[in-house]
């Protein structure tokens, strides 16, 4: 359909675009009403119980799980690019300084930019497939080197240097600690970090593929996407939902407690989503992850869970309210050691492939996305006043 001035007629759709497709992708999808998601072909929860986080990397950028002379070759590669450049190392304690109200997160939209401009990144729009996705492979394997430096140089230590030896969660903790981390514990985090590369096109994906469609480079789409993340009703639902535990207390505050914020219209940190009406398919797994290490903590989190779901059920029937990775997820990090004020940085950690592979799969497409907005304003045109 045209409008009167041949353009075509804006459609109208729903608030937050719920529901509306903007885009074919390769990358995955999530089935809301089935509790289910997925990287490409493969079940990612499947993904997250059987393989590393550098098969499903390999996975997201090239399309396959690599055989074994392709795991070896990208878990050098990959491992080799962790070390930043001296002009970028030099640049961090300032920006951590600076930063430091806000927290790593925020570090990390500044020296993405600096790492971006310093290793010359070009606008994918300029760039062929193999140099696109070069530009995306330094990004990734950065990122975590600048989020554990980030955060160590604004609580006064010195940057660990990373291990190329190490594999990408391990590797990530012994930077964050400057320990070698427990096996079960990497493990556990890499489980975290597989079950939360891709989630369809949530908000930061999506800013990333919209900044992907102007043709801008790498770092640029990559700034955009956190600083989407860096909103609490996207990222910043782990450390919160671990502060509902610590407010509630302990077992015989839980109903009074959550039925104070029910009725009161609060939301209850770490429960709904917006797409998924089941049991969210990732805080099931991680609810197993924590059980697996067990302690009170857990015992807690999964009684408080219970109740929450039998009170929503009770004061708001009909609605489907389950936990969500949020809830789980904090629970994890906690238990390997995370600080809170990580949590979401270490999502980042993981989402950072999982928006590199929508940027790559973006720059295919040359149409820019852009969409129209409907004026409610004043009706011009008005008498402009005369200047006083």
């Amino acid at each position: 359909m045209l409008s009167t001035n041949g353009a075509a007629a804006p459609l109208d759709v729903p608030r937050g675009l719920a529901g509306v497709v903007v885009t074919e992708t390769e990358l995955g999808d999530v089935r809301g009403r089935e509790g289910f998601y997925h990287y490409r072909q493969y079940s990612a929860v499947e993904l997250a119980e059987s393989r590393g986080f550098e098969d499903v990397w390999h996975l997201m950028f090239h399309g396959r799980l690599p055989d074994a002379a392709e795991r070896e070759a990208f878990l050098a590669g990959t491992a080799a690019l962790r070390r930043l450049p001296d002009e970028v190392r030099a640049a961090l304690p300032a920006v951590a300084r600076t930063c430091a109200p806000s927290g790593p997160l925020a570090g990390l939209r500044t020296a993405l930019s600096l790492l971006g401009a310093s290793a010359g990144f070009r606008p994918v729009y300029d760039l062929g497939p193999d140099e696109r996705r070069a530009d995306a492979l330094a990004a990734c394997s950065a990122v975590p080197t600048l989020l554990t430096a980030l955060h160590r140089l604004g609580r006064g230590l010195e940057p660990v240097e990373p291990r190329e030896d190490l594999q990408y969660a391990a590797n990530y903790l012994y930077m964050l600690t400057g320990s070698e981390p427990d096996p079960d514990r990497a493990r556990a985090v890499e489980r975290y970090l597989v079950s939360t590369v891709d989630h369809g096109f949530n908000a930061s994906t999506f800013t990333a593929r919209v900044i992907a469609s102007t043709g801008a480079d790498v770092a640029a789409c990559l700034v955009g996407a956190i600083g989407a993340l860096s909103g609490p009703l996207h990222g910043g639902a782990p450390s919160r939902a671990l502060d509902t535990l610590d407010a509630i207390g302990t077992p015989d505050r839980i109903d009074s407690w959550i039925r104070q914020r029910v009725l009161a219209g609060e939301r209850i940190m770490g429960f709904g989503h917006p797409v998924y009406r089941t049991e969210d398919p990732r805080s099931r797994m991680l609810r197993a992850v924590a059980e697996g290490f067990g302690g009170p903590l857990v015992e807690f989190a999964v009684d408080v869970e219970a109740r929450v779901e039998a009170i929503l059920a009770e004061l708001k029937p009909g609605r489907e309210l389950h936990t969500n990775v949020e809830f789980y997820a904090g629970v994890v990090m906690e238990l390997c050691g995370l600080p809170r004020e990580m949590f979401t940085p270490t999502f980042c950690a993981a989402r950072v492939v999982g928006w590199s592979a929508n940027i790559l799969e973006q720059a295919r497409d040359s149409k820019i996305i852009r969409p129209a907005a409907r004026y409610v304003g004043p009706q011009p045109p008005q008498p402009l006043p005369k200047a006083s």
